[in-house]
């Protein structure tokens, strides 16, 4: 691994720059050299065949005027045989050498570009670079276009800053450095990627330099990705234009990308607040900042550099190693939050510390329970998918949300129960209808079945009062004022239109009844509908339809809504005290 380069004042003499011709290999017809340059402590490779360079060779003699028969001479005759190429190796590395030697201030742009300098050495990357934006930075910054740039690019950029020399040394307009400042002096919108494990042919850790980013002074949006966040210095200087930050597969904690000078003090407060004991330090706050990504990263705990960001709205925090959540409290403003992926698993208390959350993911955690969910009223996006959660009561924690619409509990092991879906959607009774739950839409026939699921569960609610024994007395004393509905020719009796379940009816046996009926529309003025009524009697069953809300029951002898004057493909379910099917 390459080893850094002094990055701050104290910096060693420029280090002598060497090439070597470390082998050869054929390719197809003719033999190609491999080239071995050395920068200091960077490496890299380079492969030229012999007429590259005698093109080389020709513009330095009409550039340079250097020696022209410097170079070896070319074969005709056994040009690829063992002997020849290996004396051409050693003659082609004297002949670079001697190059080198010749100009060992700034190296001409024909030989720079010939070793690469353009990619991996510090005054050719900036040339480069400088030039480019010549070209086309006014074009850039006009079209509002994000600007991508490596760290390698960056890194000498920052060096050359600090080396004191010429912005100009070529003596070459367009490869002045001033191009690069103004460019950057401008620019809204930056992308820094690094690359992972050796830069090009080089022994260069792009991902590990360091570099400085104050040379930007407008930007709102930054993205990074594959950079030590240890080694980024200038990112706070944006703090008063920086609107969106994302920092990727780069950080191990917050503060490093929040408020990287807080390793030199002890006690610090962000700027504007209420000072209470010892602070050494106050810091401004990213003042503009209102999304921040630093998902995929090694981040273990929300820190309180997050009292630094108060106006954020949408954090993600998604592929780390978050153990709890903390410290969100001071984020007023946020409503997206991702926890995604993360080593989550409990919940509690988080309504204490996210009030106005209207997006919330937590899929790929630790939970088995939903229990500090139940107090987010403003929550209306939920991912809960790939956690551990088996028990359906646990979904009840955020049926009486009001304003959630979207859920999400795919790859839980409830999601394999029978019927899953209405057993899910019934735990959010009225507004059953209002919820899509994952990604896919709530139809009418599971609307109908919630709503069987809901009767049940309410007969199963009345059997548990009837049968504790201090509330049995109350509740007889109040069926027993009930109406009774007997069976009789007259008009169907319309049962009221509340969707609460009616009270039971004592019959003459003691049993009580429910009456779960459904019928098949046959013509397009009755919908799907699904009526029940509580009936008395081993003798006694309903018939009925409902329109307008409105339940029709009429009672006849058991068996009717098979016989003759029943209504037409009309079925019912009696369900008993146990509610299992008679």
């Amino acid at each position: 691994m390459a080893t850094l380069r002094t990055f701050g004042p104290e910096r060693e003499a420029e280090p002598a720059k060497e090439a070597r011709v470390v082998g050869s290999e054929l390719v197809d017809t003719y033999t190609v050299y491999i080239i071995q340059v050395t920068d200091g402590s960077h490496e890299w490779t380079v492969k030229h065949r012999y007429s590259d360079f005698h093109d080389l060779h020709e513009k330095l003699v009409a550039e340079r005027k250097i020696d022209k028969n410097l170079l070896p001479p070319k074969k005709i005759i056994g040009k690829n045989s063992r002997s020849l190429v290996e004396k051409r190796e050693k003659d082609l590395e004297v002949y670079l050498q001697k190059l080198l030697a010749a100009f060992p201030g700034v190296t001409p742009r024909v030989l720079a570009h010939f070793l690469h300098f353009h990619f991996y050495e510090i005054n050719g990357i900036t040339a480069a670079l400088a030039e480019e934006l010549f070209e086309k930075g006014e074009q850039l910054l006009g079209a509002g276009e994000v600007f991508a740039i490596g760290p390698l690019q960056l890194y000498a950029v920052t060096e050359q800053l600090q080396q004191g020399k010429p912005t100009c040394a070529s003596g070459d307009a367009k490869t002045d450095l001033g191009h690069i400042l103004d460019f950057t002096c401008r620019l809204k919108y930056l992308k820094v990627s690094g690359t992972e494990g050796p830069f090009g042919t080089s022994n260069i850790q792009e991902q590990l330099l360091p570099f400085d980013l104050s040379i930007f002074k407008s930007l709102h949006q930054v993205e990074i990705s594959h950079c030590d966040a240890k080694h980024i210095r200038g990112l706070v200087a944006s703090k008063p234009t920086l609107a969106t930050l994302s920092v990727r597969f780069s950080a191990t904690s917050m503060k490093e990308v929040l408020v990287p000078e807080a390793s030199e003090f002890d006690e610090w407060e962000p700027e504007g607040t209420a000072l209470e004991g010892p602070v050494t330090a106050v810091i401004p706050t990213w003042q503009a900042l209102t999304t921040l990504d630093l998902s995929h990263n090694s981040i273990s705990e929300i820190d309180e550099s997050v009292k630094l960001i108060p106006k954020i709205e949408f954090l993600d925090l998604s592929h780390n190693g978050l153990l709890v959540v903390d410290n969100l409290q001071h984020l007023y403003n946020l409503v997206h939050l991702d926890l995604s992926y993360n080593k989550l698993s409990s919940l509690e208390g988080l309504h204490t510390k996210l009030g106005n959350i209207k997006t919330l993911n937590l899929a790929g955690n630790l939970l088995e329970s939903l229990s500090g969910l139940h107090k987010l009223y403003s929550l209306v996006n939920l991912d809960l998918r790939d956690n551990r959660i088996e028990q359906m009561e646990e979904v009840r924690s955020i049926g009486s949300l009001p304003c959630l619409e979207h859920v999400s509990l795919l790859n839980n092991p409830l999601s394999i129960i029978p019927d899953y879906r209405t057993k899910v959607l019934a735990q959010f009774g009225e507004r059953a209808s209002e919820v899509c739950l994952d990604d896919t839409v709530t139809t009418e026939k599971e609307l109908d079945t919630v709503e069987v699921l809901k009767a049940i569960q309410k007969a199963k609610e009345v059997k548990s009062k009837l049968s504790n024994p201090e509330k049995r007395g109350g509740e007889d004393s109040r069926l027993s004022a009930a109406p009774c509905i007997r069976p009789s020719s007259s008009p169907p009796t319309v049962a009221p239109a509340s969707a609460s379940l009616p009270q039971p009816i004592l019959s003459n046996q003691g049993n009580r009844v429910c009456i779960l009926l459904l019928v098949e529309p046959h013509s397009p003025a009755w919908a799907s509908w699904l009526g029940w009524g509580w009936g008395r009697g081993a003798s006694t069953s309903f018939q009925g339809q409902t329109q307008g809300g409105l339940c029709l029951l009429q009672a006849g002898p058991r068996g009717g809504t098979r016989g003759r004057g029943a209504w037409p493909d009309a079925s019912c379910c009696l369900l008993g005290e146990d509610s299992r099917l008679l």
